[in-house]
């Protein structure tokens, strides 16, 4: 069924957001038409859709009118530009491989008429009409033609009003919209730049599109897998947790506008500069992980509380509990996801109830008392942690993604952040990186710091943590068609394999040295 959004009085810069919002959110497989008269602004709006996708705002994108389809190569997939403006009949098309176009790429068509009984309904219609008295103003009329273009039609909708809602209030003349690389989830994020009046940069922003995830599958006692691991199914947990922190004087983003119902946050800009956009050299990544690990350790000695103001007018929130099932089942998915791929063979009911078992005679041997339950930001390695080299202390490292924290064990983070997935740390280094963890808290706490306790807790969630993205970088090539992640599968195994060393996790080791061997050999790949 047709789903109709109507843009009125859009002058150049707002159509030209406009087409930047739809390349944010446009997948592979979608088809845009363009229509409306001569000098409308189809090839306008088409040419910053194609920058946007190719992320070069300067690129060069001649009209297709006379070699009648232009395609680009981008990091998101290729694009076919067709311009049909010249064409008389269908049969003209004939030759123009519009089918494997529509499949395998995100396509543009100026001039549709003659061709739209080919394109199906996985397509977003655009009309393009000048304003009535005003020359420079154009109404634009946006139809989805299915279910899912009409989902992506409402998100660019509600992105576009939080834009504009923010241009309105803070003068700003122009907005303009780049896109960021997201993560392994369906967020997405784009990087906003607005000007003055005198073209002057005035605010630097993100602009994030985090959609309220729906419930899945109940997997387990009729919960789905984001209930019981304890995932954030909407954006208020990153605003609730992103206030408490800059209160308490980390470097969380401001959240500068919000539409908490649709999921659309425009929050402050920590800039590029990332732990992992370069780590260049060996002294540069120790000061890196220095300053984190200090940032973690005034996090723990800032005695936060689990519970904080909500992200909306009223009431509060609080962090969930790091819990039995949520800790099983994220460790599960290395069963449900690598196994198979590894023996091709079935997983019998009693092989899973073992490795469960054994992760819960694992976890007995640490004494939590001395990890008392705390903050778990769940998720501080090298893509959320930004260098912010003019700030003091803990705040000169910018957080980020930790809207599924966690009240539980401190050490969690201290794991995740020195055997980072995507980055080697050097085992010397995480050595001393420890050891400037527990010095900080030495000098800020009065309670003896149970060094023996740490080192188990470390290793546990260390080892944990290591086979839940064992799963997850697995599910991501099966399901998702992302294999590079595999790539990162042999320093996951080596962690895992260094932490099921540690006399604690000996029932873990007795089952891998029983049903999979080969992880202790390391050749994981």
């Amino acid at each position: 069924m047709a789903s109709s959004i109507t843009f009125k009085a859009l002058d150049e810069p707002r159509l030209v957001r406009l087409a930047e919002l739809l390349a944010l959110r446009l997948q592979l497989g979608q088809c845009v038409t363009l229509t409306g008269d001569l000098g409308a602004g189809k090839s306008t709006f088409a040419r910053a859709f194609i920058r946007a996708r190719l992320a070069d705002r300067f690129a060069d994108v001649p009209s297709p009118t006379f070699p009648l389809l232009q395609t680009y190569e981008t990091a998101r997939g290729p694009i076919w530009h067709f311009d049909w403006y010249r064409l008389s009949a269908a049969d003209d098309l004939d030759d123009l491989d519009l089918e494997t176009g529509l499949e395998t790429a995100v396509v543009l068509i100026e001039w549709p008429a003659i061709g739209m009984h080919l394109l199906g309904s996985h397509r977003i219609d655009i009309a393009i009409e000048e304003v009535a008295g005003a020359p420079d103003q154009r109404a634009v009329t946006a139809t989805a033609r299915d279910n899912a273009t009409a989902a992506l039609l409402s998100r660019v909708a509600a992105l576009d009003n939080v834009l504009s809602q923010f241009a309105a209030e803070n003068s700003a003349e122009r907005l303009e919209v780049d896109f960021l690389q997201g993560d392994a989830s369906v967020r997405a994020y784009a990087r906003v730049r607005a000007f003055n009046t005198a073209g002057d940069v005035s605010a630097r922003l993100v602009l994030m599109d985090s959609p309220a995830k729906p419930d899945g599958p109940p997997v387990r006692g009729g919960k789905s897998y984001s209930s019981i691991a304890k995932l954030a199914e909407d954006v208020c947990p990153f605003v609730a947790i992103a206030r408490h922190l800059r209160g308490a004087g980390f470097s969380a983003p401001e959240i500068v506008s919000a539409d908490l119902d649709r999921g659309v946050l425009l929050i402050g800009d920590f800039g590029s500069d990332g732990f992992w956009t370069a780590m260049p050299d060996t002294a540069q990544q120790a000061c890196d992980l220095a300053n984190a690990i200090d940032t973690l350790a005034a996090l723990r000695c800032a005695n936060l509380s689990t519970r904080m103001a909500a992200a909306g007018e009223t009431g509060t929130y609080e962090l969930p509990a790091f819990d039995e099932t949520a800790r099983h089942i994220e460790a599960e998915l290395l069963l449900d996801w690598a196994w198979p791929s590894l023996t091709q063979s079935p997983l019998a009911s009693a092989t899973r109830e073992n490795y469960v078992a054994a992760w819960m005679a694992a976890f007995a041997n640490i004494d939590t008392a001395a990890d008392e339950p705390g903050w778990v930001l769940r998720d501080v390695h090298s893509p959320n942690l930004i260098r912010l080299p003019d700030r003091v202390s803990p705040a000169n490292v910018g957080l980020l993604d930790f809207q599924d924290a966690l009240a539980g064990a401190w050490a969690y983070d201290v794991a995740s952040l020195l055997q980072d997935a995507r980055k080697d740390v050097p085992p010397d280094l995480e050595r001393e990186m420890k050891e400037r963890y527990i010095a900080r808290l030495s000098e800020q706490t009065a309670v003896p710091f149970d060094r023996k306790q740490f080192e188990a807790a470390y290793a546990f969630w260390g080892a944990q943590r290591a086979a839940k993205i064992i799963g997850i970088f697995h599910r991501l090539d099966a399901r998702d068609g992302k294999p590079a992640y595999l790539a990162h599968l042999p320093r996951l195994t080596h962690a895992l394999s260094r932490n099921l060393d540690h006399p604690a996790l000996a029932p873990v080791a007795a089952w891998f040295a029983r049903h999979l061997p080969e992880i202790h050999r390391n050749d994981w790949s």
